[in-house]
């Protein structure tokens, strides 16, 4: 059963604020790509295996979505979100005085599981304002958890530089805190949209994957172009520290805000989903990640030029990977209003569970083929992604096709 809603008045200041929260828990999740190699040698073990904090945190972040969006239907907004952002900093402090590996990866796997505040915001605040804003402020929401992707990498491999791996932790773990107080204090309040119990919404979230056409869609192209995303994210903090370029965990942090130009270009791409259409958004998103692999394959060369292609690589990658996300989520928040947050849980837990897979295997396509393997596997990600999309033009058009001959006849 679905309860009428109304729209509280969202003012800019408190959009702004939500965006700042996207930012700081997403960053949780991305943080430690800039560490791993600091992770490796703190605790003596393979890079390869410190790898696997990062695979930890995006597995619990694509259990958390599924496991706890969804009550973003059924219990008032605010007290889930605050609620959510205390145990990630607990999850966080438990990391930072980990002893061993073992501790480490379980740590990361809570914090995962309950950073998943961004899709939570998202849903609630596009139920606050006007349908014709609707990817604008997903654009804005978007540009926020974009910074926090990028900026977490530079201050994880920064502070990591300075005061150890554990530093990062503990510090995310105060700003976690800190944009808990605020969001209690300025979030307006909300009714939920549900009455379901939770076993129903998370069936819910299975029937809604299995009954929206548009949705499967979506989660294909994220899945895919995450995948590949991850996979180069965790390679570069291993070949910038490697024998090609002997740089230290600092220069990965840097790569990552060269990247920040995204919080420009998600705005735009929202405005652009307002008035052209998700679809072309996704094309040309798609076509942007596929030529960013060859740009980055350049890497592989060493010295400056093998830099450049790295910074600009990953600066292209950056800006497609989030503007087609933009087009994804404004595509599926359209199909069901009263249901955005099962939408959202379905889409964010196949994009988090390719993105977990992708740095697995970018880690291992980084062990046996180096640089280049990781590439190749950005490439192939990308490339199925355009192939169902042009599947699905083809198919469309066909369709279209034959009904104007229904017509006509």
């Amino acid at each position: 059963m679905t309860v009428p809603t109304e729209r509280p008045r969202l003012e800019r200041g408190v959009l702004l604020l939500l965006a700042v929260a996207s930012g700081v828990a997403v960053g949780n999740v991305y943080f430690p790509q800039a560490i791993s190699p600091l992770i490796s040698s703190g605790l003596g073990v393979p890079p390869a295996s410190a790898a696997l904090v990062v695979t930890s945190v995006q597995l619990g972040y694509g259990a958390g979505i599924f496991l706890l969006v969804p009550l973003g239907d059924r219990v008032p907004n605010r007290n889930l979100i605050v609620t959510l952002l205390m145990l990630t900093a607990g999850g966080l402090v438990a990391a930072g005085m980990a002893p061993g590996l073992s501790t480490l990866f379980g740590a990361g796997v809570l914090v995962g599981v309950t950073t998943v505040v961004a899709p939570l915001i998202a849903a609630m605040t596009v139920g606050l304002v006007a349908d014709d804003r609707r990817g604008e402020v997903t654009g804005i929401l978007l540009s926020g958890s974009t910074g926090g992707m990028l900026l977490s990498r530079a201050f994880g491999g920064t502070v990591g530089e300075w005061l150890g791996w554990r530093a990062p932790y503990i510090v995310a773990a105060a700003a976690v805190v800190l944009v808990a107080v605020a969001l209690m204090v300025t979030v307006p309040r909300t009714r939920p949209t549900s009455t379901q119990r939770y076993p129903a919404l998370l069936v819910g979230v299975l029937r809604v994957l299995r009954e929206e056409p548009e949705l499967r869609r979506s989660c294909f192209y994220q899945a895919s172009v995450f995948g590949g995303f991850s996979a180069v994210w965790t390679g570069i903090a291993l070949v910038v520290t490697g024998p090609i370029y002997g740089l230290d965990a600092r220069v990965v942090g840097l790569l990552a805000l060269v990247g920040a130009a995204t919080m420009v270009a998600a705005p735009v791409a929202g405005r652009m989903v307002d008035r052209r259409g998700p679809d072309r958004v996704t094309f040309v998103c798609v076509l942007g990640v596929l030529g960013s692999a060859a740009i980055l394959a350049v890497g592989a060369v060493g010295g400056a030029p093998g830099l450049v292609a790295l910074l600009v690589g990953t600066l292209l990658l950056d800006v497609t990977m989030q503007s087609g996300m933009v087009a994804n989520v404004a595509r599926i928040f359209a199909v069901r209003p009263e249901s955005r947050s099962r939408m959202n849980t379905a889409y964010m837990t196949c994009a988090y569970l390719g993105g977990a897979l992708g740095s697995w295997a970018g880690a291992r396509c980084y062990a046996h083929l180096g640089w280049l393997g990781v590439c190749g596997l950005l490439a192939v990600l990308s490339g199925l992604a355009l192939l169902r999309h042009v599947a699905h033009r083809v198919s469309s058009r066909v369709i279209a096709d034959e009904a104007a001959h229904s017509v006509s006849r």
